[in-house]
């Protein structure tokens, strides 16, 4: 594993112009609205359009906080379901105590429940938008990017059309997965740091082979260890992308 200093740039691979990429920003609730505000501003600068929301829809939200995501969709953003709450009170069993460690720490909430409390999770997230009068989401991302335990073929039941995980963007209607490289930028640990600049800079060469390329930026990204790298993609990789193309002709 390399030792690579915090501010070493990326390479992001060979002929990235070709590269379709989904830029996401993750955990969008009440207490990080101001730095999800300050990402839309830099992702403004460098033109990246569009940007999809995910929504985190159990916090405590006030009447103001979704006037603010009225106006993020009136500058073109698109929002997604992202869990209920983003946090778990328990550890369930030795594969969640595991994913918790390397990846997730306590936000990882499908985990913990069963495919019953998936189902009802992932329901009661899709509604919320429309109690809020916030359109119909057709993006559902789980924590972490977790699904759980959940069969796939019961996800064409809900009204979700579309879910983000690890591997790619599952559609529900056909139960078809399209894998898509992802690279994260959350590295506020200095083990953490090396460990998620190979696995990015990996997936950079994987997607200037597949075509595709899943940006996901989280809320303090711009303050910790590999923000330069997240700022160097951006401007890498120009072509951006819906979600609904996915998969499209």
């Amino acid at each position: 594993m390399p030792n690579a200093e915090p501010n070493a740039g990326p390479t992001p691979g060979p002929n990235p112009s070709h590269v379709r990429t989904l830029v996401s920003v993750h955990d969008v609730m009440p207490e990080t609205l101001p730095q999800v505000e300050r990402i839309l501003e830099l992702l403004k600068r460098e033109g990246v359009a569009p940007v999809t929301l995910l929504v985190v829809p159990g916090a405590d939200w006030g009447r103001g906080d979704i006037e603010r995501l009225r106006v993020f969709q009136a500058r073109g953003c698109e929002l997604a379901g992202h869990g209920w709450i983003h946090r778990v009170d328990r550890i369930s069993g030795v594969a969640h105590r595991v994913h918790s460690r390397l990846i997730s720490r306590n936000v990882a909430e499908h985990l913990a429940l069963d495919p019953i409390g998936i189902h009802g999770l992932i329901a009661r997230c899709h509604a919320w938008f429309d109690e809020q009068d916030l359109g119909d989401p057709a993006l559902y991302c789980p924590p972490a990017w977790a699904m759980g335990r959940i069969p796939r073929s019961r996800l064409a039941s809900l009204p979700f059309r579309r879910y983000e995980l690890f591997s790619g963007i599952l559609s529900a209607q056909t139960g078809r997965m399209h894998p898509i490289p992802l690279t994260g930028y959350e590295a506020d640990t200095a083990f953490r740091t090396p460990v998620i600049r190979l696995w990015n800079h990996l997936n950079r060469r994987r997607a200037t082979r597949r075509g595709w390329l899943r940006i996901g930026i989280h809320p303090h990204d711009l303050d910790l260890r590999l923000a330069e790298d997240l700022r160097r993609d951006l401007r890498s990789f120009r072509r951006h992308a819906r979600y609904c193309e996915v998969g499209a002709p």
